[in-house]
């Protein structure tokens, strides 16, 4: 029973650091605000132009994954100003290359956004 009980407490616990750390991401992070209103703004339109079913998936799959490496870069930078707060090559190339990382999936995001539903705009136009 003990043993149940602490598996119990671990997975809540993981998942409240989680939540914690979404939660933190949202409140500190200006790019991490701007994906989740834009993951909004996306399902509001995924309802409005009535989506397929493989749309939907594709623009839920992609809303995550941009705020879950907006969230990798937020982890990133914070390691890195752990470690160190001179200025190092090394940190800068950490910092920049994770940044560049979210960078080249937001704009995959808003091609394959475009692709989508671009039509359904012209369309309804």
């Amino acid at each position: 029973m003990e043993q149940k009980k602490k598996q119990n407490h671990k997975l809540y616990g993981g998942f409240q650091y989680a939540f914690t750390g979404i939660v933190t991401g949202l409140k500190q992070e200006q790019n991490m605000k701007m994906h989740a209103v834009m993951t909004v703004l996306v399902v509001i339109a995924g309802f409005f132009f009535h989506i397929s079913m493989t749309e939907w998936c594709i623009c839920l799959l992609i809303c995550g994954l941009i705020m879950a490496l907006e969230l990798v870069n937020t982890a990133v930078e914070a390691v890195v100003d752990l470690v160190t707060e001179e200025r190092k090559p090394l940190a800068k190339i950490a910092k920049d290359t994770a940044a560049g990382a979210v960078f080249i999936l937001a704009i995959f995001s808003a091609v394959i956004g475009c692709i989508i539903f671009l039509p359904k705009v012209i369309a309804w136009i």
